[in-house]
């Protein structure tokens, strides 16, 4: 169409006839006069729309997908995040629990003892000040920590305090070559000194060569003058060798620690020391010894007449006792023999 003077006209009163019949449908609402015209409108348009929208939704979608990928990205790395998290916490749970279980056994310990303790935790290990076995723990001065304290966890003797700074502390342990503690020996009494080698058993130094000594046999601490560096009662480890006094004036032993100085983690410093020797009331109740079964042979005789040799164990003798409690036996002659000779 040429841009002329009419066609300009034209385009005005189409405009205004438009504008005119918007604002008529806005005042008219749902009873709008060009409602059904409307309709009319969608009845012939709508199927061509529809038409329309199938062809392009492909499009649309893949469109969309790739709006969205960038989202969906972001969401898995979200949880991926979230569930190492969660595997981190889970990680630091069952250090939690092993740990809540150490300071339990400790303090049992403590409270067997006596002992007035300020819990601590290993915070370094390494060598210290020309010592080879030490550690480091989150104590000190500030916490009332002090110089020749003894040291222990859930297990046993640890070792002692050596230097104390405002936080922190060195704790050389029991297994040092310049480690020395008084020992007592559980069952008999014998007094000692038990002397570090790194990592093989206590080196301890009976007083008396002529002692009695077996493997598994019991030592705690002896205790010190003024209860430093060591308070008594201690559990210091069980014997594993016994060397022959030869007729020396004393005897060595070696004996393992109960503390396990490579994997140290929650250890608890002695700062008050009981009032009376605990003696062996630290110590862990001995384990039962398992019952060896018995097996007894009875002999019975056979219909032939030989004999018929059977094993019986307890809980078979314990279904043939009679109601009165005995077993019946067999005469021996017959037993043996299978014949009677009355």
């Amino acid at each position: 169409m040429r841009d002329t003077k009419e066609s300009r006209l034209l385009l005005v009163l189409l405009i205004a006839i438009a504008f005119a019949l918007i604002t008529v449908d806005i005042r008219g609402g749902e009873e709008s006069p060009v409602d059904g015209a409307r309709q009319a409108a969608a009845a012939v348009f709508g199927p061509v729309e529809n038409g329309v929208a199938s062809a392009v939704d492909p499009v649309g979608n893949a469109i969309g997908a790739i709006r969205d990928s960038g989202e969906r990205h972001d969401r898995i790395a979200v949880l991926e995040r979230e569930n190492a998290a969660l595997k981190a916490r889970l990680g630091s749970d069952d250090r939690n629990r092993s740990r809540v279980r150490q300071l339990d056994s400790m303090l049992k310990k403590a409270a067997n003892g006596q002992y007035g303790i300020k819990g601590a935790e290993v915070i370094a290990i390494g060598a210290a000040q020309g010592f080879s076995w030490t550690v480091t723990i989150d104590a000190g001065s500030a916490d009332g920590i002090q110089r020749d304290m003894t040291v222990l966890n859930g297990d046993g003797l640890v070792g002692r305090v050596t230097t104390v700074g405002p936080n922190t502390a060195t704790v050389l342990l029991a297994n040092d070559p310049d480690f020395t503690v008084g020992t007592r020996m559980e069952r008999t009494d014998e007094l000692g000194f038990a002397t570090g080698q790194g990592d093989r058993p206590l080196s301890v130094q009976l007083l008396n060569g002529k002692a009695k000594v077996r493997k598994g046999d019991r030592l705690v601490t002896f205790g010190s003058q003024a209860d430093k560096p060591f308070v008594p009662g201690v559990p210091v480890g069980e014997v594993v060798r016994v060397d022959p006094s030869g007729g020396a004036l004393t005897r060595n032993i070696f004996v393992r620690p109960y503390a396990a100085f490579t994997k140290l983690d929650i250890v608890g410093v002695v700062v008050q020391a009981p009032r009376t020797d605990p003696r062996d009331m630290v110590l862990p109740p001995k384990p039962k010894p398992t019952p060896t079964p018995t097996v007894t042979v009875t002999v019975t005789p056979s219909a032939d007449g030989d004999t018929q040799a059977r094993s019986q164990g307890p809980e078979e003798r314990e279904q043939e006792r009679e109601p009165g409690g005995e077993t019946p036996q067999a005469d021996s002659t017959e037993a043996v023999t299978g014949r009677n000779d009355e």
